[in-house]
């Protein structure tokens, strides 16, 4: 900032600053979408709802997931804001992961029966008292491994 746009600061009387003036740019973001589509019609009002925001640049849905994906200089918070206005269907973030991703998939809180096939739910959102219930501790893991099968020096009773 040179000498003169700090003199031209100082006079300026119409209330805006200089750092209003340079707003910050959205990054390019995929936002998943949860919504409930039964026909064609509920996917139709679902995409209609979305095309017209200022900066979306595709729109894709899966009704059989029950998806909806959005890439475009958007915010997540926004597009789950419209589309539950717009359509009056609950909406909310894409809460599912692939089921890879997750240390022990079956734990309570994590695994979901209404999550698509190969998703279970993401662990950043579940209750952090049953996050904890995961992940095994290291004491947990020796003793159930003491008793596999695997394990050559397993106890010998069983």
């Amino acid at each position: 900032m040179g000498a003169l746009d700090h003199i031209s600061d100082m006079f300026d009387c119409s209330g805006r600053s200089s750092h209003s003036k340079y707003k910050k740019r959205k990054q390019l973001q995929t936002v998943e979408v949860r919504v409930k589509m039964d026909c064609e019609g509920c996917e139709r009002k679902v995409r209609r709802s979305v095309e017209g925001m200022k900066g979306v640049s595709s729109v894709d849905i899966n009704p059989k997931q029950h998806k909806l994906t959005v890439v475009g200089y958007v915010d997540p918070d926004k597009v789950v804001a419209r589309v539950a206005h717009r359509t009056g269907k609950k909406a909310e973030l894409w809460p599912y992961v692939p089921y890879d991703v997750v240390d022990h998939p079956y734990a309570p809180g994590v695994y979901d029966k209404k999550a698509p096939a190969g998703y279970v739910r993401n662990t950043e959102y579940v209750d952090p008292r049953t996050s904890q219930l995961a992940r095994a501790s290291s004491t947990e893991v020796r003793y159930t491994t003491a008793f596999s099968d695997e394990n050559p020096q397993a106890c010998a009773i069983m």
